[in-house]
């Protein structure tokens, strides 16, 4: 395979093996991606697992022709990619071996050499200059073995991404990528989400054009795609709206009561509803999904006054891998003593921001009447916001929706009759009861202060304390006349044509302008409720919360000036100019402090 005219590819594809680590179910089996790229000298970025030797040799002779290497770079140790190191240093014992400070001692626990004078040991921001060809190294530590590099080709725009955006399946055979690529995240690379986003964000410094992962197919199209799915995954949020239904039944009491339970689900408003049977069902693939969706409800019987075996290791898959950001609802089975729900929710006291329904579906032997009317009760919390996000079940004049405005956070979303937009604000405010007036606060600066007052109508969201950063950053330190802050999303319409966010909101106002107040440098907008929906009972997003538990803490080690409270931009300088916007957030000088040492 050509990636580019000077980078080849000489991977292998391994279509026998059927677990992966031991472990993982590849029914259509895994590649062992290797490269070579051409310059005036020859680099070779990582072999291939130990059954595919000669083959892998055999590739790599079929591109390098009469030419031979000059350097092998090892950028991860585990033996599917490394198995091969002796062979290449014997085929071609000129070469160098480039790798991490701890990838040599590994080097010398696999093949008893470390390589002597035939090593480089490489570190972050290390370059190796191959001709035309520059090459940038850049530590992964964790992402997931300690001794993990990757490599930037700043000629041809190309991250060797190492595990990183791998996937499960050949490349002979077609599947959608995001399906075995989550498998293969959640599975292999998911308890390290700090240390993936730590290198997202290194890479967000590169022009990256092509990824080469070491697993999975090479990536040239779309990798805004791929870049926010392992956002998304890393970070813990969940990636769609759903709910999974992950249980055990010994005797089919547990297992009628989930069907029951799916098929309320579905006719509630539910857009997706996953069932699990965790003694017969791919273990990788039902931890996938509780990460993939907002929502799961595990259900089991008590066992031996514990729980069935194949819940307790699939909760112990989830903990491990620092499952959190979700609602999760519990159903228990038990003859005599329940004790199923107590054990669950023990065990996942460890992970974060997990939000428990109220109801708890217990069921004695077999469903009756009282576990019947739980189970409903269950449905009832699982599905408000998914019936208040629809026009045919929502209650359009739910005025309890005005007591979550306060010193809060909010998106506001407008349309210019294009494309929609979104705003962070934080000047929200009920000015009069009867009737009911809103106050609304925009700098003049912002395109939805424009937008708006051209409209006249506008959605208030009311964002909730599990709303990410990352939210933050698309409503707020980017303009909405030159980006589209709603192309990674559906977006959900409320009457007056607008929309209002499928997540991270309790709820959303629909606002009529009815008078407008200029104010110098921003413009109050006073309006009229026209629709009020309430999604949820989840806590509103106050301006402290954010600062205190969502806003990174800006790195203002060794730099002299001031600091953005909102977004956490730093103006390096002596004076901060009176009349200084912040490039991010626009806001002005009173949102600034000076750094302190």
């Amino acid at each position: 395979m050509t990636i580019t005219n000077d980078v080849k590819y000489i991977g292998v594809n391994d279509r026998k093996v059927d677990l992966f680590e031991g472990q993982y179910s590849v029914p259509n089996g895994i590649s062992y991606n290797s490269y070579v790229i051409l310059d005036e000298k020859i680099a070779v970025l990582d072999t291939v697992d130990a059954a595919f030797t000669h083959e892998w040799l055999d590739n790599l002779q079929n591109v390098l022709g009469k030419r031979t290497p000059d350097y092998l770079i090892i950028q991860h140790m585990e033996p599917d990619h490394s198995a091969n190191i002796m062979n290449f240093v014997k085929a071609y014992p000129d070469a160098k071996v480039v790798s991490s400070a701890k990838a040599f001692p590994m080097m010398k626990s696999f093949f008893g050499e470390d390589f002597g004078e035939k090593k480089i040991v490489v570190g972050e921001g290390d370059t190796l200059s191959l001709g035309k060809h520059q090459l940038t190294f850049v530590t992964a530590p964790m992402v997931h073995w300690p001794e993990v590099i990757v490599t930037y080709d700043s000629t041809d725009k190309i991250l060797f991404s190492a595990d990183g955006f791998g996937k499960f399946g050949a490349l002979d055979h077609s599947e959608p990528w995001a399906d075995e690529a989550r498998r293969y995240f959640i599975g292999i690379v998911g308890k390290y989400g700090v240390q993936v986003q730590n290198l997202l964000k290194k890479a967000a410094g590169l022009d990256i054009q092509i990824i080469c992962p070491l697993h999975g197919p090479v990536l040239t199209e779309n990798l805004g795609y791929y870049l926010n799915l392992y956002h998304t995954w890393s970070s813990y949020q969940p990636e769609e709206e759903g709910i999974v239904i992950a249980y055990t039944s010994v005797y089919g009491n547990t297992k009628k009561a989930v069907l029951l339970l799916a098929e309320k689900l579905k006719a509630n408003g539910c857009p997706k509803v996953v069932v699990h049977d965790l003694a017969r069902c791919d273990m990788a693939q039902a931890v996938g999904d509780a990460f993939r969706y907002g929502k799961t409800v595990l259900a089991t019987t008590t066992y031996n006054a514990e729980i069935f075996p194949y819940m307790r290791e699939f909760i112990n898959h989830l903990t491990e891998r620092n499952f959190s950001n979700r609602t999760v609802a519990l159903m228990e089975n038990g003859s005599w003593a329940p004790l199923a729900a107590k054990v669950m929710k023990e065990m996942l006291s460890k992970c974060k921001n997990l939000t428990f329904p109220e109801t708890i579906v217990k069921i004695l032997s077999s469903l009756n009447e009282e576990s019947l009317s739980q189970l409903d009760s269950l449905v009832e919390e699982l599905c408000r916001e998914y019936l208040a996000q629809q026009d045919s079940t929502a209650n359009k004049n739910d005025l309890s929706a005005l007591f979550n405005l306060g010193y809060g956070l909010y998106v506001v979303t407008s349309n210019d009759g294009k494309k929609d937009n979104g705003l962070i604000v934080n000047t929200v405010t009920q000015v009069t009861s009867t009737p009911n007036r809103i106050a609304v606060t925009i700098n003049k600066e912002n395109y939805s202060h424009h937008v708006i007052k051209q409209t006249g109508k506008m959605n208030v969201n009311c964002l909730t304390v599990d709303a990410p950063f990352k939210v933050f950053e698309t409503f707020g330190f980017q303009s909405g006349r030159n980006v589209d802050k709603f192309s990674d999303c559906e977006p959900l319409r409320s009457d007056n044509g607008l929309v209002f966010l499928p997540r991270y909101i309790n709820s959303f106002l629909s606002l009529k302008v009815e008078q407008y107040l200029d104010l110098d440098t921003h413009g109050m907008f006073l309006c009229s409720v026209s629709e009020a929906r309430v999604l949820s009972d989840r806590e509103s997003m106050t301006y402290a919360y954010y600062h205190e538990n969502v806003k990174p803490k800006p790195e203002t080690n060794g730099k002299k000036g001031y600091v953005c409270k909102i977004c956490g931009y730093i103006y390096e300088g002596d004076v901060l100019p009176e009349d200084y916007i912040c490039p991010l957030c626009k806001h002005g000088v009173a949102d600034f402090e000076e750094i302190k040492e």
